[in-house]
């Protein structure tokens, strides 16, 4: 039996790694290869696109995948509609393991926006001193916007070195889990007055959300994308609860 996951996210490894543990299941992760330092794989992996929905649909033909898994960022939007398509297609069961969002508490100071390109726009009004933490693949709008204004000053956190030269900024690279006296050092040293972040949940980044929260900062909250309808869990145990009942339907 065969299940392809998705991946892109350390619940996708750890979801690898606890099925490789039930026997004669053989598991397959895909990693668009955005990353190039991507965490610990195990089992077998591919990297690289499929080609769209028609490249997906004929490799679910010729490895004879029994089920898919989405586990991609919940941010990545694209790839998530191309599997629930395939999946259509092909007559695949499919499940998506998407972790919750995180929720605005009291004291946090969220401007909440559609896209990157909503939140460049915002931030001349927030102050010179900027964070961005939603990744190196989305740039090009903060480097119009700087371009536009001279005063601002980016500190940009991503795994990989970005492609993309802003003027007026400082990379570091870093990989979460991120700890809460680490990010209140970050933002005080740096002097921000403001962040940039997508609404990916989970622990390993949230840090910067209590810190921010403590320190009077407002955050720009890039919105996730709208997902596929489809088969929903939130946590890896349900993601194996689904995948055992339905690897029981495949092989009667």
């Amino acid at each position: 039996m065969k299940v392809l996951i998705l991946g892109g996210t350390g619940d996708a490894v750890k979801l690898a790694a606890k099925l490789l543990l039930v026997p004669k299941l053989e598991i397959i992760t895909s990693l668009a290869g955005r990353t190039r330092k991507p965490s610990a794989l195990v089992g077998d992996f591919r990297i690289g696109g499929f080609g769209g929905v028609s490249g997906l649909v004929n490799y679910i033909f010729e490895q004879k995948i029994d089920l898919l898994i989405d586990a991609t960022h919940p941010c990545a939007g694209q790839i998530s509609w191309h599997g629930a398509i395939a999946c259509e297609i092909t007559k695949t069961p499919h499940l998506m393991l998407v972790r919750p969002e995180w929720q605005k508490i009291e004291g946090d100071r969220w401007i909440e926006v559609e896209s990157v390109e909503a939140a460049a726009q915002i931030i001349p009004q927030l102050g010179t001193r900027i964070f961005i933490t939603s990744g190196r693949q989305q740039l090009e709008p903060f480097l119009s916007i700087v371009q536009a204004h001279p005063h601002l000053w980016f500190l940009l956190r991503s795994i990989d070195p970005p492609d993309l030269v802003i003027p007026n900024s400082k990379i570091l690279l870093d990989r979460g889990p991120f700890s809460l006296e680490g990010e209140r050092k970050l933002l005080q040293d740096y002097e921000i007055e403001a962040i940039v972040s997508k609404n990916s949940g989970g622990e390993a980044t949230s840090a910067k959300l209590i810190a921010a929260r403590a320190l009077n900062i407002p955050i720009v909250m890039i919105q996730r994308p709208q997902m596929p309808e489809g088969d929903k869990v939130n946590d890896i145990e349900e993601a194996i609860a689904w995948i055992n009942e339905n690897l029981q339907q495949v092989r009667y």
